[in-house]
């Protein structure tokens, strides 16, 4: 069809001379995809996911699919997949599991046989049903972008069709399919909107569709814009531990800029709206995902991967005191006088109101203050391990030692107390 090569063209989807990996599931989409790369003398392989989830249906869909392929002298790579096991192993929904395991096993077959792209078979009809779903659902500027053409080495040259020009086109040529068993989308609520929704829509304007689509075009190029402005908005706000406050709060939209650093990080909207609302209040307060978590510290937003706090290891040696013995200066090492130490030693982190007395100091003072007039983060306070003798912190691991536990000139052995790597 010349509307799907001038597509192609207007829209940089390959060259002539590239060779196209084409998803296929057997559905009247990909099998039209298939047949028009074909007939317009592109260079061919295919790709047939076995999810599993049909039953019979499934193997059926695979037979198929090698028929076709064996047909037209088409290369196919099939992969199975246990899809159910992967989505309760990952706990997330079976729809998700199969999109990912699709698309990266697409691409992995892509690099393994050479091709420029693959191309995926969504048409005119997906793109709007997508489009009132995100609209649905709840969603930004973004999500009324509809499918786009191109997602970096996924293409889809048949958005310029609707549903019945491709079967329409597959009836022309006389070309079989079975019906699609690999669109693992929501279906339930597709199919309210293509049987109920659309066709009201329909009564209202018969070319709604075609409005729709305009509307999504017009919103593409907002979306252009809009993300410009997000990316160059991300760099004024953003330092190496989050997110500066008081430059975010200049912004014209503060709070979109933060929904947008914070969405990829797994947080909803009406997460984002919290932790906006916790910009002008006290440090401490904290919000997670199942990977990510956000802190408030006074005039930053602490942004850190969830993750497992490390206990240090350390080396610990005595040595007879000597005049010539050296003391070390890094803040890795810590020197006691070994007899003033009575009790066993225990690693822990700091807690709320743990106090000590500082090197070189003679009054107590808490860690947290201490942490503080060091410019720590609550992050960094939060992992601040502490080396206990009984009851006594006597050292700030990797920070300071205390003082009541030093070397003096009644010192006859010294412990020597080092981290070490891992």
């Amino acid at each position: 069809m010349q509307k799907v090569v001038q597509y192609i063209e207007r829209h940089k989807l390959f060259s002539s001379d590239d060779k196209i990996l084409v998803a296929l599931s057997g559905g009247a989409d990909s099998v039209a995809l298939l047949r028009l790369l074909l007939s317009l003398k592109y260079t061919c392989e295919a790709a047939h996911c076995n999810f599993h989830l049909r039953g019979a249906e499934s193997d059926r869909d695979e037979h198929f699919v090698r028929q076709l392929c064996l047909e037209h002298r088409v290369t196919l790579h099939t992969v199975h997949f246990n899809t159910e096991q992967e989505a309760k192993e990952r706990h997330i929904s079976v729809e998700m599991a199969a999109r990912e395991l699709r698309y990266t096993w697409f691409e992995k077959t892509r690099k393994a046989c050479s091709a420029a792209v693959t191309a995926v078979a969504h048409h005119q009809d997906d793109s709007v049903e997508t489009l009132l779903l995100n609209l649905i659902r709840g969603t930004g500027i973004n999500g009324l972008r509809g499918i786009r053409p191109r997602n970096g080495h996924i293409v889809r040259p048949l958005l310029c069709l609707d549903r019945k020009e491709i079967v329409s086109y597959l009836e022309s040529i006389g070309q079989a399919y079975v019906t699609d068993s690999t669109n693992l989308q929501d279906e339930y609520t597709r199919n309210k909107i293509r049987l109920n929704l659309l066709p009201m829509m329909q009564e209202i304007n018969p070319s709604i569709k075609e409005s729709i689509l305009k509307t999504a075009e017009h919103l593409d190029d907002a979306a252009s814009i809009y993300n410009t402005s997000i990316e160059e908005a991300k760099l004024r706000v953003r330092i190496p531990e989050g997110i500066n406050i008081d430059a975010l709060m200049q912004e014209a939209a503060p709070e979109t800029v933060l929904f947008e650093i914070l969405h990829p990080l797994g947080f909803n909207t009406a997460q984002t709206r919290d932790i906006y609302r916790t910009l002008d209040g006290q440090s401490g307060k904290a919000f997670a995902t199942s990977g990510w978590r956000v802190i408030k510290d006074r005039d930053s937003l602490l942004i850190e991967p969830i993750q497992k706090v490390v206990k240090p290891l350390l080396e610990i040696k005595e040595y007879p005191y000597t005049p010539d013995f050296m003391i070390p200066r890094d803040r890795a090492t810590a020197c006691f006088d070994a007899d003033k130490l009575k009790h066993p030693l225990s690693l822990r982190l700091c807690r709320q109101g743990d106090r000590f007395v500082p090197f070189g100091m003679r009054g107590r003072k808490k860690v947290s203050d201490y942490l503080t007039d060091r410019k720590f983060s609550l992050l960094h306070k939060e992992r601040q391990w502490v080396l206990c003798c009984g009851d006594d912190i006597i050292w700030l691991v990797g920070e300071r030692a205390d003082n009541r536990f030093k070397i003096d000139e009644k010192t006859r052995k010294v412990l020597v107390i080092s981290t070490t790597d891992r």
